[in-house]
């Protein structure tokens, strides 16, 4: 999930830097793409995914 929250910070970063959009300093492209690392950094580090508590593959209902 982080991962497409990355994708699409790194998108909105681009649209600013090559629209030429005037902003406020907190929403410049370089900012917005250091919250798109931010979250690519955490994708990276397994935060954010959906783990399940059975790590063998198995579902708890089957017998085989």
């Amino acid at each position: 999930m982080l991962g497409i929250v990355a994708a699409v910070l790194f998108f909105i970063s681009f649209l600013i830097n090559a629209a030429d959009i005037g902003t406020n300093d907190v929403f410049t492209s370089a900012n917005v793409m250091l919250l798109g690392l931010t979250a690519l950094a955490l994708h990276v580090a397994g935060i954010g995914v959906g783990r399940t508590r059975h790590s063998n593959g198995r579902r708890p209902w089957s017998r085989s």
